[in-house]
């Protein structure tokens, strides 16, 4: 049977059909599954041999021209719709833009560059370090002895792999060995901080494997206790933009500072929560440890590759994370890490919003 008169009324047809919705019934008539050259299709299984060898070339040719016009007369109908779309629409560029979902900075991030203006304005400049360190490093050079609870497994995350001098390799623990490399490469008199990540095991509502810590280190001549307060009473009231900040200081022991020091902060509950500021010792008052300080111990000095007969100095750490909970009322550090945009949107600031001390280090966006 001769199918070219039906491939010719097809071929026909398609080239003349306007639009998409009539193409889409014609291979429907075509080649859905009642359609004309199926039903051709399912007529080869009755042929005999010799029929099926001269039909059966014929039907599918017939089926392939079919479908090659039917795609390609669809290629010439969308085209000429984008065409006509493009050419009716246009694009006012006087009208604003449309609002649109902005990014916003992390806390922490906001935090660290509240820490860095205060400390600027002090005189201290920023100093980084490796988060993958050596143990003489992170607790040798630190006067922290090798029974010392810190080196354990259980509280540091070491290495398969050691050094090449045979040292321990481990993620550092707190951002204290900032201080031996800066007073190996600069030496004295030095005045820094450390802000950056810092790890150890340990996972709750108040901690987590990893956060943010922020240390500081100044070494020169005469550097006493009183330097210290001072100097943690100017940041503490610069950060939290209070001036009735009270610390109260009380004996404790660092293996790198001697003598050291917890400093507390006075609060006052305000409706069940700790608002800083006040005397800790007045009724409805009390004090918060905030973080550790101390005069640094003459082996760190020595290890720094500094006299400690010719140069004294102070150091202090505190969370960088605390900080910002204890700031801007947050009460549960984990979600500092969880990434939920719905968080990130309420708590974060505005790119703009840069921390300057004449504009308030704190303003919100």
């Amino acid at each position: 049977m001769d199918h070219s008169a039906t491939r010719e009324e097809a071929l026909a047809r398609i080239a003349a059909t306007q639009d998409l919705d009539t193409l889409e019934k014609l291979r429907v008539e075509y080649l859905g599954k009642q359609g004309s050259i199926s039903g051709l299709l399912k007529t080869l299984g009755a042929m005999s041999p010799e029929e099926r060898q001269i039909a059966g070339p014929q039907i599918h040719a017939l089926r392939e021209g079919v479908t090659d016009a039917l795609a390609a007369r669809k290629a010439e109908l969308e085209n000429a719709a984008l065409e006509a779309q493009l050419a009716s629409e246009t694009v006012d560029l006087s009208l604003p833009a449309p609002e649109s979902p902005r990014g916003t900075i992390h806390p922490v991030s906001q935090v660290m560059d509240e820490l860095a203006e205060i400390f600027a304005d002090m005189g201290f400049a920023v100093a980084t370090g490796p988060e993958i360190e050596d143990d003489w490093h992170n607790f040798t050079a630190l006067n922290i002895p090798e029974s010392h609870p810190a080196r354990a497994m259980h509280d540091t995350f070491y290495f398969p792999d050691k050094d090449g001098e045979g040292r321990d390799m481990l993620l550092r623990t707190h951002t204290s060995p900032v201080q031996i490399r800066a007073m190996l490469a600069q030496g004295a008199p030095i005045r820094i901080i450390a802000p950056g990540r810092v790890y150890r095991s340990d996972s709750d509502a108040t901690h987590t494997p990893m956060f943010h810590q922020v240390e500081g280190l100044v070494i020169d001549k005469g550097i006493t206790l009183g330097h210290l307060k001072w100097t943690l009473e100017t940041f503490l009231k610069a950060f939290f933009e209070r001036e009735d900040i009270v610390l109260r200081l009380r004996p404790s022991y660092f293996p790198f500072t001697e003598p050291s020091v917890e400093v507390d902060v006075g609060f006052a509950l305000v409706n069940g929560k700790r608002v800083l500021g006040g005397s800790g010792d007045a009724p409805g008052h009390g004090w918060m440890e905030l973080l550790g300080s101390g005069m640094v111990n003459r082996k760190v000095i020595s290890a720094g590759g500094l006299d400690p007969d010719e140069w004294q100095g102070f150091a202090f750490g505190v969370g960088v994370d605390r900080l910002a909970m204890l700031k801007y009322g947050m009460d549960d550090l984990r979600a500092f890490f969880d990434g939920d945009v719905r968080w990130l949107a309420h708590y974060g600031f505005s790119p703009l919003d840069v921390p300057t001390l004449s504009a308030g280090v704190g303003a919100r966006a």
